[in-house]
């Protein structure tokens, strides 16, 4: 099953600026992504971005780059200009691989990838894992994903959804029983079609009240599968104390 792999990346982070360069674990982060998506089955693996010093930098290590615009509001557009760009088919399959997550596993680059293209009604596929602390459930920065029988999305929201009436009631601090409760992460399998469309929406209103792209999808009927992730995924980098965390987790892991 034949599939590509674009990677985002833009200079301009509010909270790291020049994320995709900082160094983690000797090696560039947008590097450290690339090598992952490489060990993925991507018949192709390019690097997407709007700034010079990305391009050169990912060049050099030998990754093919794709300049796109800089206005683009989020990496779901810049996706579609590669797409546009390269004239790709419209039923050919794009993953979108975050470039900030360096220890992302290849099995679960390749596992969304398998999902969409097993479910030809959906034009979009993501992941999930269990919550299993009451923290995160309540946390606004974890998003949660509720899906149906056959592993459909019914609906992203930053709030704790399900909402458990009675455990709550009971306990609203404690993490209820049972498995219901999912993070979403944020990787994506994209038909080109779909990103097509895609691009020709405005955002839609409950896309702009939670802040989540995803919800522009819903909203317009298109189905995302989701599916719990085949292996742990460990976390991005979106903060110096991730990247400090994903460096010592390196020093233990000789062969990366």
């Amino acid at each position: 099953m034949p599939f590509s792999v674009v990677i985002p990346a833009r200079y301009a982070s509010t909270r790291l600026p020049g994320k995709p360069l900082l160094e983690v674990g000797g090696r560039s982060m947008i590097e450290r992504v690339w090598r992952r998506a490489r060990q993925s089955g991507a018949e192709r693996v390019l690097v997407a971005t709007d700034d010079a010093r990305i391009r050169d930098a990912a060049e050099q290590f030998g990754a093919e780059v794709c300049m796109t615009d800089p206005a683009h509001p989020s990496g779901t557009d810049r996706l579609q200009e590669v797409a546009r760009t390269l004239e790709l088919a419209d039923d050919a399959i794009l993953v979108n691989v975050q470039g900030d997550e360096p220890l992302i596993p290849a099995l679960v680059i390749n596992q969304v990838a398998t999902n969409l293209a097993a479910n030809p009604d959906c034009g979009v596929a993501t992941l999930c894992v269990p919550i299993r602390d009451s923290r995160e459930l309540h946390n606004p920065n974890a998003v949660k994903v509720v899906f149906d029988a056959r592993g459909r999305a019914l609906y992203f929201s930053r709030a704790a959804i399900p909402w458990p009436r009675d455990s709550f009631a009971a306990d609203p601090e404690a993490m209820p029983a049972g498995d219901h409760w999912y993070r979403h992460i944020g990787i994506y399998a994209y038909r080109v079609s779909f990103l097509h469309r895609h691009v020709s929406w405005a955002p839609a209103p409950l896309e702009r009240l939670e802040q989540l792209e995803q919800l522009r999808a819903l909203y317009h009927g298109v189905a995302i599968h989701v599916a719990p992730a085949a292996v742990p995924v460990p976390a991005g980098v979106d903060t110096a104390a991730d990247l400090a965390a994903v460096n010592a987790l390196l020093v233990e892991m000789p062969h990366e």
